[in-house]
């Protein structure tokens, strides 16, 4: 079997790696790849971004499957592109990435179907969007219509902090053409959750519970970024909300999606509130969160190629996945900087000291080479990850390894899982 993975950020890494793990002898491949890529397969420098090259690579390779991991492709209808030249691939259509790609499209479509989720505004205009959030009460919360890598949404809870982030969207223009539209919410109370499963058209196959934290610092402090950390479980959900998140999120969008003759087939991510009056859906992703899918796939106990296969085709012929017992965490390794101008190029160390400590799998982000050296290249540049019997567990072998990674401009969250496990503690 010849796999292409299309990517190079720590989901893709996470994704080639299982495949090395559980499909030994698949001839694999990644687009355009990384350090860390390099280590389970064979780099190809093409773009996420260049669908034709990458779909004329495919062909030309007779490769069996593709797995897109980010969503600037899928987008750009990379998945309509392949069916085209008729070649196997998983993931949603550009209608159906909608749900990721236009936030607008996403809000209408869940009021239209009954999904749960707040009450938004739609504009382009500075005096619509204040009044919005006004009439809403502060906090309020103004995001990007487009995508944004997951850096589009401000939280205001201020008339100053509204004013400043008006001056974002409308003065600045720091999302450029994604931020041409502005949904403005209002501030949903509960503790954030991430939500996955696997679709194939008709079915979903729900994934275990996983957790991120989005914001920059501790204590959830500073701006939003891609995510510096997530752990799975997510620890804080219920068996009964569980089965309200699969009947009323989940399994109503894939209907709906069906309904409105865009049938979904590939990873439908919702980021979830788990607020008093039940659970709701801040924003849909068509694709594997990251840094999520680092700690899922260190549990999941399936051959992802055979998984993959059977979404692309329509029919996963079962209702369930395999996940181990226990826990896993990841922590995100940064550059100073991120996620605004992040600093770059400086060498890293201890990385194979990180992974020879039990339990500790790390993945590159944004790493590249110089020298022989890996350096670190990205904003997000690695992800130390950790399985263990409980959440505690996995959370301080995480902690150990990522103590003994080092480069003048590292920069890391130290409290990820601290209010789940409600100790207070600091993990190190």
């Amino acid at each position: 079997m010849r796999v292409l993975v299309i990517g190079n950020g720590g989901r893709e890494h996470a994704i080639c790696w299982l495949i090395r793990q559980r499909a030994p002898a698949t001839e694999l491949y990644c687009a355009p790849g990384s350090p860390g890529t390099e280590e389970c397969g064979e780099s190809v420098a093409i773009d996420v971004s260049d669908i034709e090259g990458l779909g004329r690579f495919a062909a030309e390779r007779d490769i069996d499957l593709t797995v897109v991991g980010p969503e600037l492709p899928l987008s750009l209808g990379i998945v309509d592109a392949f069916r085209e030249r008729g070649l196997r691939i998983f993931g949603p259509s550009r209608a159906a990435a909608r749900l990721e790609s236009s936030k607008v499209f996403a809000k209408e479509f869940m009021h239209r179907h009954g999904v749960p989720t707040s009450d938004f505004v739609v504009t382009d205009d500075r005096d619509t969007a204040r009044s919005a959030a006004e009439r809403f009460r502060l906090p309020a919360v103004l995001k990007a219509d487009g995508l944004a890598a997951g850096k589009g949404v401000l939280i205001v809870s201020s008339p100053e902090e509204l004013e400043a982030a008006l001056d974002v969207f409308f003065v600045d223009r720091r999302f450029g053409s994604a931020g041409a539209r502005v949904l403005i919410e209002p501030f949903v109370l509960g503790e954030e959750v991430s939500f996955i499963g696997f679709c194939d058209g008709r079915r979903v196959l729900p994934l275990a519970t996983s957790k991120d934290y989005k914001r920059i610092g501790d204590d959830d402090a500073g701006p939003n970024t891609g995510g510096m950390g997530a752990h799975s479980p997510a620890g804080i959900v219920t068996g009964e909300q569980l089965d309200e998140i699969m009947t009323d999120v989940m399994e109503r969008t894939v209907a709906g999606m069906a309904a409105d003759g865009t049938p979904f087939s590939g990873v439908l991510y919702a980021g979830l509130m788990m607020s008093p009056d039940g659970p709701q859906v801040l924003e849909f992703n068509v694709r594997l969160g990251d840094p999520e899918a680092q700690a899922l796939l260190l549990r999941l106990e399936e051959d992802p190629v055979d998984l993959f296969a059977a979404g692309a085709d329509g029919d996963f012929g079962r209702s369930e996945l395999a996940f181990s017992s226990g826990a896993s965490a990841c922590l995100v390794l940064a550059n100073q900087g991120y996620p605004g101008k992040a600093a770059s190029g400086d060498a890293i160390g201890g990385i194979e000291a990180a992974r020879a400590r039990e339990g500790v799998v790390v993945f590159h982000a944004g790493t590249g080479r110089r020298d022989g050296q890996v350096i670190a290249t990205g904003g997000r540049v690695l992800n130390v990850c950790a399985v263990g019997d409980d959440l505690s567990q996995s959370l301080a072998r995480a902690y150990g390894g990522a103590a003994r990674i080092h480069w003048p401009a590292k920069a890391m969250r130290s409290d990820i899982g601290r209010r789940v496990l409600g100790t207070g503690a600091v993990l190190s």
